[in-house]
């Protein structure tokens, strides 16, 4: 059909010419020939570009087991950070760790630094700047704690019970965490440190009293802090949110399917639990 218009469109073209000035005919088939071209760009998969440029970057920051820095190497490993190897090699190119700090991860997709966020929650403030895939997994929110740290009352239930001016909550600058916990606490104070490492040593040193911090993430703490380290998941929650990969916001629809089709794959056959697994069973082998 497009070949029958534009053979209408020449033909039209040269039955008037007589009635329009070359000026007239040259800014027509200038701005035809553009429009063309623009929704040739609009139209080019951003995959594609990955793939001439055989590199496929990725934000990352330490928040084992999502992403789980190597402090003498500095590679990384964990469940997000495999997944994203897996798409690069799904793309056919190299998939390259970009070094920064959670509260930088989404500025930086919208700088063009790096291709992908991973292990990114998803908020209706971050969607705003950022294009989103489906969730890989759920993100719920825990506080750990001292099980002798007298300023906590026993089997605490909900935020209110560790709400007091005398309580001290670290958590990662710049996360989800952060916003979350910023809008439920109003009496006691946050201390926002840059890293994973740096929110659980508050706690670790008495700095802090509590790390409020994705569930998974607080297990593991508890788990390699045994037996003085407590954890709860307050009633109501904090908040349930969907965990999956930021993305350029100037992805199509087209593209962003494209990593949505493989998350469901990955999920689909059981990878990503047993990436998940892995990653966890990493991390507490780690703190032996």
């Amino acid at each position: 059909m497009p070949y029958v218009f534009e053979n209408k469109l020449v033909l039209g073209l040269n039955m008037n010419l007589k009635w329009l000035s070359a000026g007239v005919v040259t800014a027509f088939v200038a701005t035809a020939l553009f429009s063309g071209a623009a929704r040739a760009q609009e139209t080019k998969s951003y995959w594609l570009g990955i793939r001439q440029a055989g590199v496929l970057r990725i934000g990352a920051a330490s928040a084992p087991p999502f992403l789980i820095r190597d402090p003498v190497s500095g590679n990384y490993t964990g469940f997000f950070a495999e997944l994203s190897r897996r798409f690069a090699a799904e793309l056919g190119v190299k998939a390259e760790f970009v070094d920064t700090t959670w509260d930088n991860m989404v500025a930086g997709v919208q700088a063009g630094k790096w291709d992908l966020a991973p292990a990114l929650d998803r908020t209706p403030e971050r969607a705003i700047a950022v294009n989103f895939s489906i969730p890989v997994n759920d993100a719920t929110y825990s506080l750990a704690y001292r099980k002798d740290n007298p300023k906590i009352p026993p089997n605490p239930k909900g935020a209110a019970d560790i709400d007091k001016e005398d309580v001290t909550i670290s958590v990662i600058a710049g996360s989800a965490q952060d916003k979350t916990i910023t809008g439920a606490i109003k009496h006691a104070k946050i201390l926002r440190l840059p890293t994973n490492e740096e929110v659980n040593l508050a706690v670790e040193s008495k700095r802090a009293d509590i790390v409020a911090n994705e569930s998974a993430m607080n297990l593991l703490f508890v788990k390699g802090h045994q037996p003085w380290a407590n954890v709860f998941e307050p009633v109501p929650a904090l908040a349930h949110r969907g965990v999956g990969f930021g993305l350029p916001r100037s992805l199509s629809a087209a593209d962003v399917q494209v990593i949505n089709i493989f998350i469901e794959d990955q999920k689909a056959t059981g990878e990503v639990d047993r990436l998940i697994n892995e990653a966890i069973d990493q991390v507490l082998s780690a703190s032996k």
